[in-house]
């Protein structure tokens, strides 16, 4: 089992955000943590470590495995228009 650390952005981002999309992305979470690479997660390019990305309706989690910790780092959460920036 995979323990999830969050960046600066993604706390204030979960901070401002709904009650509905809150569980949304803590369902999410909870997934990665048995299993960081889902079928519907894809990796991104153009970044200098492994990132990773998981679609929660209209927004995205960027995030990063590092297997020897067994710990998922989620770098970055935003809707689908803004994440990549």
């Amino acid at each position: 089992m995979f323990e999830i650390k969050l960046d600066k952005q993604p706390e204030k981002f979960l901070k401002k955000c709904e009650n509905i999309l809150f569980g949304r992305i803590v369902g999410k979470l909870e997934l990665l943590k048995t299993n960081p690479v889902p079928h519907d997660s894809k990796r991104i390019t153009g970044y200098e470590l492994p990132t990773f990305r998981i679609r929660i309706g209209k927004y995205r989690a960027l995030y990063r495995i590092n297997y020897d910790t067994k710990t998922i780092i989620i770098v970055s959460f935003d809707n689908r228009e803004n994440v990549y920036l």
